[in-house]
Formats: C-alpha cells, sequence, structure tokens
C-alpha cells in the first residue's frame, strides 16, 4: 500500500518563504503525474496548485505560477512546491497528490499558515 508523507508546512510571516516535499513509501512505485492542492479554510473544494509530469511537464493554477514553483526528483519520487511571497490568502491545508500505476494517492495535508 502507497502512503505519501507530507513535509514543510508550518508558520511564516506575510512575503516569507516555504517549501513543500511529498515523497510516497513502498514498493515496486511507478509514479506518473504528481501535484498539490490546496484547501482554504471556509472552502470544501481543494484548488489546483500545480502538477507535474513524470516527463517534467508543469501546470499551474490560476494566479499561482508567479509565486510557486513545483519541482520533481524521479529518482527519489519526491514532489517539491516551494512558494514564496507568501499571503495571508494562501493559508491553507496543502495536499499532495500522485499516480502511482495509474491509481491516484492523496496525501493527509500539511497546514500552512501565513501571518504575522
Amino acid at each position: 500500500q502507497v502512503q505519501l508523507v507530507e513535509s514543510g508546512g508550518g508558520l511564516v510571516q506575510p512575503g516569507g518563504s516555504l517549501r513543500l516535499s511529498c515523497a510516497p513509501s513502498g514498493e515496486g512505485l511507478r509514479i506518473g503525474t504528481m501535484g498539490w492542492y490546496r484547501q482554504v479554510p471556509g472552502k470544501q473544494e481543494r484548488e489546483l496548485v500545480a502538477t507535474i509530469t513524470r516527463a517534467g511537464t508543469v501546470a499551474y493554477g490560476a494566479d499561482k505560477e508567479d509565486r510557486f514553483s513545483i519541482s520533481r526528483d524521479n529518482a527519489e519520487n519526491t514532489v517539491y512546491l516551494q512558494m514564496s511571497g507568501l499571503k495571508p490568502e494562501d493559508t491553507a491545508v496543502y495536499y499532495c497528490k500522485l499516480y502511482n500505476s495509474g491509481v491516484l494517492y492523496w496525501g493527509q495535508g500539511t497546514q500552512v499558515t501565513v501571518s504575522s
């Protein structure tokens, strides 16, 4: 069974930076597209932050590309989300998502709080 291990969340001041990481545990992994979504307080749906294919093709959600950067290490099956210029409205639970052998998996989420 595949489990996703997310890290890097926390409290940061406005204008600060954070880097999230996510890696699956398990054997015989065949990881495809990986990505990050977030769920802001008071909303039920998760919004796209960014995705990246195994070949490195990236896609960003609306208004995310200027301050967020997604990358991955295929050798380590790890996906990263570099966030800079953080704003209070970026406060959310950030979820990692990936496909392993075509099956979708979600992480438990990591809290990011932007506040002074």
